[in-house]
């Protein structure tokens, strides 16, 4: 028998993914702003070489919550920062790391589809692309 939710559901749902998106793009836009004007060595007025980044911060990702950071942080590399997507995503990797304190499926988050899509449909784009790319490799 299919279950009817009630619309609060699908409000708090809602309004839980807008919270966490604001959260990981204010710290993630703070990061790179600070990364862009900080010295680090650099003669450059502001930063505009992200091969560095990896190197002077460190994003750990805690359970499934903060896990937006890594679509969120390619968004900004390839569209505002204009990096190719094997570079964003190289930085990507060696920028994040991810630890999962949980096998419980009730503590995972997730997040009906046509929810994202509507809310950050360009993040759902990069997902997408993700795991597409992921699929290739490991079928090879």
């Amino acid at each position: 028998m299919p279950v009817c939710l009630p619309l609060q559901f699908f409000e708090g749902k809602e309004l839980r993914l807008k919270q966490e998106y604001f959260v990981v793009s204010a710290t993630l836009q703070d990061i790179i702003r600070r990364f862009k004007v900080s010295k680090f060595g650099s003669r450059e007025v502001v930063r505009t070489d992200f091969n560095k980044l990896p190197d002077k911060v460190a994003i750990q990702l805690n359970d499934t919550h903060p896990a937006m950071a890594i679509p969120e942080l390619m968004r900004v590399l390839v569209d505002e920062e204009q990096l190719e997507w094997d570079k964003a995503w190289d930085i990507c990797v060696r920028t994040c790391a991810y630890t999962n304190h949980t096998v419980l499926p009730e503590a995972l988050e997730r997040w009906p589809v046509d929810l994202f899509a509507y809310l950050l449909p360009r993040h759902l784009e990069i997902i997408y692309e993700i795991n597409r790319r992921h699929l290739e490799m490991i079928s090879r």
